[in-house]
């Protein structure tokens, strides 16, 4: 650089000084330093070209090394063979599921009892409850989906959890979703997670806080999962709008169903979204499900009999419910960048009315009473991750129940009734992720559910191994 502002400097002056006033031997030296400066360029550019040369061949070297040592060979088949038995047969040699393992272990420390653990106004069924005091063994996941072909797209889920010292194994997913349905229409069959709400069609490891809201535990059992068939239609807009059925066989808590009906439940949800600027988003929804249930509380609290020996009963609930629900989440990325710092507004509120008949058994006989109640609750969390691989997490969720119908016993003694009290609880969480394939989060809550409130801490680790698709919005 100094060689150059020297030549420059020189030229300038052969301008500004009359040519008889300038040296010969001063231009001789100047012609000199530039024809010496042309030179040491041209042989800079002729080293960078060679290389780069040489670098293109040893690329194609590799690449032809490559194909030779994996031959491509065509599958025999005979000519009588039809066209979907030789795209069979060469779904050998193509065929390659994503396959992924979800390891969820955690040790909780609680201050109640969580085998006493109960929700007043509301029937505890499915996976819900606060988990095993201890160290345990979380919900783990073996997922493999794949396109089965350019129709069809197909995923299996099992499930692994542990209570009471034994592993149970449940297939959560098995079903196929279309790929080229027109108008932007898609058909969904076999089992799978309902897409109502926000939180339901989320698997466990992809939540912000260890374990369910309070709405979702009471009402759905931490999920509302069952067999059926879904069609949805994405509308061709600016905005997002999604618009949805589903239809249910009613096998699973909470839409257990023993009648005659072979399609006792349905769903309807809609959903619409959108960007605000490029550092904000947004999504709104609306769920209703309309079910004929025929179901055990399994709550039953119990009273002593004539011996003073403590009974217990439980209720069958058989008749309608209708429940509805609105969600709503924002979320901020500052230059649509989430990478370093974003934030995750997210609120769900649910509606529940039930008009039915309530039977047990109770000292040989069967008694029966009109219930005709409603339950209701919502949360709202705040996760905010303020530097790469870290986050912060509040959430706060409250439940309210009432008896409408007629007060007895029977309604007492099954869970339904609130007994004055209205379950709330506050949760706070911090978490680090060193990649998206894994996660240790640290969770305490302050649980009101019951009037005995329950301090808890949960320690949990997640890890992702395998395939690991994108998440939802």
């Amino acid at each position: 650089m100094n060689r150059i502002i020297t030549i420059f400097g020189a030229l300038i002056a052969l301008n500004l000084t009359p040519l008889e006033a300038v040296a010969n031997e001063d231009i001789d030296q100047l012609r000199r330093q530039l024809e010496q400066l042309k030179q040491d360029y041209e042989s800079r550019i002729d080293a960078l070209e060679k290389r780069l040369l040489k670098a293109e061949q040893s690329q194609q070297q590799l690449k032809q090394n490559v194909s030779a040592e994996q031959p491509v060979r065509e599958p025999q088949v005979a000519p009588s063979q039809p066209p979907a038995q030789v795209t069979a047969m060469r779904g050998d040699r193509s065929f390659n599921p994503a396959i992924s393992l979800i390891l969820d272990g955690r040790y909780s420390d609680f201050s109640q009892d969580p085998e006493e653990y109960s929700l007043p106004g509301f029937q505890l069924g499915g996976e819900a409850g606060p988990g095993e005091q201890g160290f345990a063994l979380g919900h783990s996941e073996l997922v493999i989906s794949a396109n089965a072909d350019d129709k069809f797209f197909g995923r299996f889920t099992a499930a692994f959890d542990t209570h009471e010292g034994e592993t149970e194994v449940e297939v959560e997913e098995a079903f196929l979703e279309t790929l080229a349905i027109p108008y932007g229409l898609k058909l969904r069959g076999g089992r799978f997670y309902s897409d109502i709400g926000y939180l339901n069609k989320q698997h466990q490891h992809q939540w912000d806080f260890s374990d369910a809201p309070l709405i979702y535990r009471g009402m759905f059992g931490n999920h509302l999962l069952d067999d059926g068939v879904q069609l949805s239609w994405l509308a061709p807009t600016d905005l997002y709008l999604e618009l949805g059925s589903e239809l249910f066989a009613g096998g699973r808590y909470p839409i257990e169903y023993s009648g005659d009906s072979t399609v006792p439940t349905y769903t309807l949800f809609a959903k619409l979204g959108g960007d605000v600027g490029i550092s904000q988003s947004w999504q709104a929804g609306l769920s209703l499900i309309d079910a004929r249930v025929d179901y055990s509380t399994g709550s039953g609290h119990g009273h002593e009999d004539e011996h003073g020996e403590e009974e217990h009963m439980s209720p069958i609930y058989s008749g309608d419910t209708v429940t509805w629900g609105l969600d709503l989440v924002w979320k901020w990325a500052p230059g649509g960048n989430n990478r370093q710092r974003n934030l995750v507004l997210q609120y769900e509120y649910f509606n529940r009315d039930y008009d039915g008949i309530l039977s047990a058994e109770h000292e040989g006989m069967t008694e029966t009473g009109s219930y005709d109640g409603s339950q209701s609750g919502w949360y709202a969390q705040a996760v905010y991750q303020f530097m790469p691989q870290w986050r912060l997490g509040l959430r706060y969720d409250a439940l309210t129940s009432s008896v409408n119908g007629s007060s007895s016993e029977l309604i007492e003694e099954s869970g339904f009734d609130s007994e004055g009290h209205d379950p709330w609880r506050y949760s706070m969480m911090t978490d680090w992720s060193n990649s998206e394939f894994s996660q240790l989060r640290l969770q305490y809550g302050y649980d009101k559910s019951s009037p005995d409130a329950d301090d808890y801490w949960i320690l949990q680790y997640i890890l992702s191994l395998g395939a690991h698709g994108a998440h939802r919005y």
